[in-house]
C-alpha cells in the first residue's frame, strides 16, 4: 500500500474534520433538545449517568482499546499481503470475538440492571435509582452496536476510506433527535433510549456497503489460532488494561459527581459536549488519519517518518486546540446560554456548565496531545509504558479530585481541574520517554509554531475584548434569542477570521500545507 504524503494526510484530515463537524453540530442539536424537554436536573442526571457507562465501555471494546490493537495489525497485513486474504481472515476473527464478548455482557446487564446502577452511582433519591434500573436494559445495547460499528470503521480507515466512517455518527444523532422530537410526549425520557437503539443499528448499516465492496464479509469466525490474531490479542491486553484504568477513573468521577448537588452530572456532561467539539473535530480527525500512517511507518521501519508524524501532529494540535480553549474560557457562558438555555434548562444550569467548561478547557491541549502521543507508543508495539503512565495519571486525578471536592470545596468543577492536572503529568512523562526512542528533529519547528499560535491567539482575544466592551454582559443572560444568536455569531466568526488571518500572515504550516505538493 502506497504511503500517503503530508498533503494527502491533510486532505484526509480535513475530510474527516468536515464530517465530524457535521456530526458534532447535530450532537449539539440532540443535546439541546434533551435539555429543552428534560432539563438538567434529577431525571437528566440519571439519563446521562446510565448512558455514560455504555458510552465509556466503547473505549474498551470499540474505537478505543480494540481498534488501537486491531488497526496496526490490519495495516501490517495490508502492507505484507497484497492479496488481502490475511486481512479478511483477521477481521472475521475479531468480529467473532466481539460477538462472544458483547452479547453475554449485554444480557448480563439486562438481567441485573439494579445491581449495575448501584455500582455506577450513589444517588440519594430512590426514584433516581428506580429510573436508572429501567433505563439500563435499553441503553446497554449501545455497547453491542458501537463495537460492531467500530470494527467496520477500523477496516475502512485502514484502507484509507475516511468519508463513510466519519459521516456515520451523523446518523446516530439523527436517530436520537427524531426519536426525542416524535415520542417525548408519549415516552418521556425513554424516547432518547429508543433513539440510541435506532442510531446504533444505523451506524452499522451505513458502513456495510463500503465494507463489502472492499471484499470483506460480515460472517464471523471463531478461529482464533492465526499468528495475526495472536498479535492483536497480545497488543489488546495491555491496551485493555490501560483503558480499563481510565474507565474505572471515570466511574469514580461520576460517583463523586452524584454525591454533589443535583445537576452536577448534567453540568459535567453539558460542559463536555462543548469541550468535545474541538476535541472530536481536531484530535480524533488527526488520529483517524495519522495513527494508521504511524502504524505503517513502524511496520516499514521508518522511525524518522514516525518522528515527523509526531511533530506534525503536535503542531497541528497546538494550532487548533489553543484557540478553541481560549474561546471556551472567555465566552463559555454566552455560548452555553444561547445554545442550551430554553425550556427546562435554566440560567443556573448555564452557569454550572460554564464553570465546568472553563475548568476542562484549561487542559484541552494536554488531553489532546496525551491521546495522540499514546497512539505513537501503540504503533511502536509498546503497551507497558501507557499502562504505567495511565496508573500515574489516574492516581493524580483521584488525589486532586479528593482535594478539590472535600478539602478545598471547589464543587463539580474541581473534577475538571483535577483532570487537567493529571493529563499534564501524563503528557510530561510521555514526552520524556518518547524523545529517547524516536528522533524528534522538529523540536525547533514545534517552538516556532507555539510562538505563532500565541501571537494569533493574542489578536483573537483582543477581538473578543473589543466585542465585550461593545455589547456588555447582559445580551446572553436570557438564553436563546435571535438577537443573542446574531451577536454570538458575530463574536465567533470575527474570532475565527482574526485567528485564521493571523495564521495566514504568520505562515502556520499546518494550514498552509494544503497549498503545496506533498
Amino acid at each position: 500500500m502506497k504511503e500517503s504524503t503530508k498533503r494527502e494526510s491533510t486532505l484526509a484530515t480535513y475530510i474527516v474534520m468536515a464530517c465530524t463537524l457535521a456530526s458534532r453540530l447535530l450532537g449539539f442539536v440532540r443535546e439541546a433538545l434533551i435539555n429543552h424537554f428534560f432539563g438538567a436536573g434529577s431525571s437528566a442526571d440519571v439519563l446521562r449517568a446510565i448512558f455514560n457507562f455504555p458510552n465509556n465501555m466503547r473505549k474498551l471494546l470499540a474505537e478505543g482499546a480494540l481498534s488501537s490493537a486491531f488497526i496496526p495489525e490490519l495495516s501490517r497485513q495490508l502492507v505484507e499481503d497484497e492479496s488481502g486474504k490475511k486481512a479478511k481472515s483477521l477481521t472475521a476473527s475479531i468480529l467473532g470475538l466481539l460477538l462472544l464478548i458483547t452479547i453475554p455482557l449485554t444480557l448480563l446487564f439486562i438481567i441485573f440492571p439494579g445491581a449495575a446502577v448501584n455500582i455506577l452511582t450513589d444517588f440519594k433519591d430512590p426514584a433516581q435509582t428506580e429510573l436508572g434500573t429501567r433505563l439500563m436494559p435499553l441503553l446497554i445495547s449501545y455497547i453491542f452496536f458501537v463495537s460492531i460499528s467500530a470494527l467496520l470503521m477500523g477496516v475502512l480507515n485502514s484502507h484509507k476510506r475516511f468519508f463513510v466512517p466519519a459521516i456515520t455518527p451523523v446518523f446516530f444523532s439523527i436517530s436520537v433527535i427524531s426519536s426525542v422530537l416524535l415520542f417525548h410526549d408519549r415516552l418521556g425520557i425513554f424516547s432518547m433510549a429508543m433513539g440510541v437503539i435506532g442510531g446504533g443499528i444505523g451506524q452499522i448499516l451505513i458502513q456495510i456497503p463500503s465494507f463489502r465492496k472492499l471484499g470483506y464479509s460480515l460472517k464471523p469466525s471463531l478461529s482464533f489460532k492465526s499468528e495475526e490474531f495472536r498479535r492483536v490479542m497480545v497488543s489488546w491486553g495491555p491496551i485493555l488494561l490501560t483503558s480499563s484504568i481510565f474507565s474505572v477513573n471515570q466511574i469514580i468521577a461520576q460517583r463523586f459527581a452524584s454525591m454533589l448537588e443535583v445537576g452536577s452530572i448534567s453540568a459535567m456532561n453539558n460542559a463536555i459536549i462543548f469541550w468535545q467539539l474541538p476535541f472530536g473535530l481536531f484530535v480524533n480527525s488527526l488520529l483517524t488519519v495519522i495513527y494508521p500512517k504511524m502504524s505503517r511507518q513502524v511496520a516499514a521501519g521508518d522511525m524518522d517518518g514516525l518522528g515527523e508524524s509526531l511533530i506534525y501532529g503536535w503542531r497541528g494540535l497546538m494550532a487548533m486546540l489553543l484557540p478553541s480553549a481560549a474561546v471556551f474560557m472567555t465566552i463559555g457562558a454566552p455560548i452555553i446560554a444561547v445554545a442550551m438555555q430554553r425550556g427546562e434548562f435554566t440560567s443556573h444550569n448555564t452557569l454550572m456548565a460554564a464553570e465546568v467548561l472553563f475548568a476542562y478547557s484549561t487542559g484541552l491541549l494536554f488531553v489532546g496531545a496525551y491521546n495522540f502521543s499514546q497512539r505513537a507508543f501503540y504503533a511502536l508495539g509498546d503497551y507497558k509504558t501507557p499502562i504505567k503512565v495511565s496508573l500515574v495519571l489516574v492516581a493524580v486525578d483521584i488525589l486532586f479530585s479528593v482535594l478539590f471536592l472535600f478539602v478545598w470545596k471547589v464543587g463539580v468543577s474541581g473534577l475538571a481541574y483535577a483532570n487537567t492536572i493529571a493529563y499534564f503529568a501524563g503528557l510530561f512523562i510521555y514526552f520524556f520517554v518518547i524523545q529517547k526512542r524516536v528522533t524528534l528533529s522538529g523540536g525547533r519547528k514545534l517552538l516556532i509554531t507555539l510562538g505563532k499560535v500565541f501571537a494569533a491567539l493574542a489578536a483573537g482575544l483582543l477581538w473578543l475584548w473589543f466585542m465585550n466592551r461593545l455589547w456588555g454582559n447582559e445580551w446572553w443572560t436570557g438564553g436563546y434569542s435571535f438577537r443573542a444568536l446574531g451577536i454570538l455569531m458575530f463574536y465567533g466568526l470575527g474570532y475565527v477570521v482574526v485567528v485564521l488571518g493571523a495564521y495566514h500572515l504568520l505562515k502556520v504550516e499546518f494550514l498552509s500545507i494544503m497549498r503545496r505538493k506533498g
